[in-house]
């Protein structure tokens, strides 16, 4: 009841744990994926990735974060031709968005000291140097145009008119690798890219105005307010299943439970999972929502919106591929244990090592899943695929720390797997570890437990296993010391009748199949002042040399007496 309980808890732990990486992962890519300034090319740091199709490099030009037109460069073009195509692209991104979009070019001391100086020093307004660029750009979504005007070079550029601004804005210039990538002319290409950009330009003006942001943010705190109470409400009816399915353990056990029971118990933990999952869920639900009040993040809102499906499903390949890895070891397993021709010691020893191969087999199956189904979620997250050089280097510098302070548990791990293949020991055998014999009944990834003979619990590090007594390897064995009296008699009488003894052991149908070998008769190994000393040695199948020992001391002490063969007060055996 408590391993099922404690791994229970576990589970929870590992699904909230991954709802809050991918909480952090997505705010870390918010925080990063910040708007490019103006007409100026990327911080080199922080690159986006170079996309290309055949000859041409294609760029994104985006308005409030929705893709509107691609543009091109040549891939094998010489140095010194131009920007490449993302950086062309930012460079035009920049231009659009002083057509609906207030930037802030100061900080905050210098915009507040910059109002300071000119309204109160110099009582005159003067030039707002913090927002000069977009004082004449921004209005009215019907008070913009774009048009088509023609260059010197023959190449078509498009131009926004803004009313109470006599100048065009210059946007882009339609290039021949642009033309020659749609199919069209450069003219037509043109033609087509303004009525593109005016129509996105003017709606991305419509939706930056104060009323129309006032508005999105109120739907968005009504949303994120029906969140909470869902949020609040999951977590009531998670708590509440968690301490039913508690109580139902604590109440019957795992001992005596019928299978109505058990389905109620299995049902409620189930559910209790469930719901937990459904509390990530929400959680990224209630990021995606709050990210939606932001101007230009609705694509990446979608993605958080998305993801909790997009988990779910990944979650649910991770299982299935994870149930079809089981299965296939399973498979190997037992065909490996079934294999013939082997002796029957090696069958028998294949039989024993089946169940911790299964056992540590299944646990690396789950440890895999775990760690492809964490990888999977996070290299998909939004942001999470645009980290730069330095970013790797510092996961690597930080990972190889880690393996540093962590290498014990590596030292155990890689310790229990030469344990498993080497077949040292396995579970069910009876070892001796530090001096300290007992029964194996657990061989973990990192640690083995031994149950010892007065039931004490013993849990060794696998790198601590390193010199390890195994008494039930293949065969079992154990040495009878018999301490004859010096008033014997005749001494070969006395081996003669031991022997027959030994015989009629191993002839006995109840103990004859689980020996390998007759018992072997040493003869008289020893001379003392308590007697003579003969040795017996027995050799078992693994494990049955207890059982064995003790029944054949009992028959040579019962036949010694019959014989009336003295003996000097000691009958011992060890292992």
């Amino acid at each position: 009841m408590r391993r099922r309980r404690r791994w229970g808890l576990e589970r929870g732990l590992v699904a909230l744990i991954l709802g809050v990486a991918v909480l952090l992962v997505h705010g870390w890519g918010l925080a990063t994926d910040r708007p490019t300034p103006m007409a100026e090319a990327p911080s080199p740091s922080s690159p986006e990735p170079l996309a290309s199709q055949g000859a041409y490099q294609l760029g994104k030009v985006r308005i409030l974060g929705v893709p509107v037109i691609t543009v091109a460069a040549p891939v094998l073009g010489r140095e010194g031709d131009g920007p490449d195509a993302t950086t062309r692209a930012r460079v035009i991104e920049g231009n659009l968005e002083m057509l609906y979009r207030g930037r802030n070019l100061c900080g905050g001391g210098e915009a507040i000291a910059e109002a300071v100086v000119h309204r109160f020093l110099a009582q005159s307004p003067g030039e707002d140097a913090c927002g000069l660029a977009n004082a004449t750009l921004l209005g009215r979504p019907e008070d913009l145009s774009v048009e088509v005007a023609r260059g010197e070079d023959g190449l078509h550029r498009l131009e926004a008119r803004v009313a109470g601004r006599p100048q065009p804005l210059p946007l882009l210039t339609v290039t021949p690798e642009d033309a020659r990538l749609n199919g069209l002319d450069n003219r037509a290409l043109a033609d087509r890219w303004r009525g593109l950009l005016e129509r996105h330009l003017r709606l991305a003006r419509q939706l930056m105005t104060p009323e129309a942001l006032l508005a999105r943010w109120g739907y968005v705190v009504l949303v994120e307010a029906v969140l909470l109470a869902l949020l609040a409400l999951l977590l009531w009816l998670w708590q509440s299943t968690r301490k039913s399915a508690l109580r139902l353990d604590d109440r019957f056990g795992i001992a005596g439970l019928d299978w109505r029971q058990s389905l109620a118990i299995q049902g409620l933990h189930g559910l209790s999972f469930g719901l937990l999952m459904a509390l990530s869920a929400l959680l990224l639900t209630m990021a995606g929502v709050a990210v939606i009040a932001v101007p230009g993040r609705v694509p990446t809102a979608l993605d958080l919106l998305l993801q909790p499906w997009g988990i779910a499903v990944k979650l649910l390949i991770v299982w299935i591929l994870g149930l079809m890895a089981q299965a296939v070891l399973g498979l190997w397993l037992r065909q490996w244990v079934s294999h013939v021709g082997l002796p029957s010691a090696r069958a028998n020893r294949r039989r024993r090592r089946y169940q911790s191969l299964k056992q540590v087999l299944r646990r690396l199956v789950d440890l895999s899943s775990l760690l492809l189904a964490a990888l999977w979620i996070l290299t998909d997250l939004p942001g999470a695929r645009e980290v730069s050089d330095h970013m790797v280097l510092a996961g690597g510098a930080l990972l190889g720390g880690l393996v540093i302070v962590f290498q014990g548990l590596l030292r155990d791990l890689v310790a229990g797997l030469n344990i498993l293949f080497s077949d040292h020991f396995a579970i069910g055998d009876s070892v001796e570890i530090r001096g300290l014999r007992g029964e194996v009944s657990d061989l973990g990834l990192l640690r083995t437990e031994l149950r010892c003979v007065d039931q004490r619990t013993a849990t060794f590090p696998n790198s601590g296993c390193l010199e390890v007594v195994n008494h039930t390897k293949f065969h079992s064995g154990v040495v009878l010391d018999l301490t004859l009296s010096h008033r014997g008699g005749d001494l070969r009488q006395t081996l003669a009748v031991i022997r027959s003894e030994l015989e009629a052991f191993a002839n006995d149908p109840a103990w004859g199949p689980s020996l390998p070998r007759p018992p072997e008769l040493l003869g008289f190994t020893a001379e003392g002042p308590a007697g003579l000393t003969v040795e017996v040695v027995l050799v078992t199948e693994a494990g049955a040399q207890g059982p064995a020992g003790r029944e054949l001391r009992l028959r040579l002490l019962e036949r010694l007496r019959r014989e009336a063969i003295p003996l000097a007060d000691s009958l011992e055996a060890r292992p």
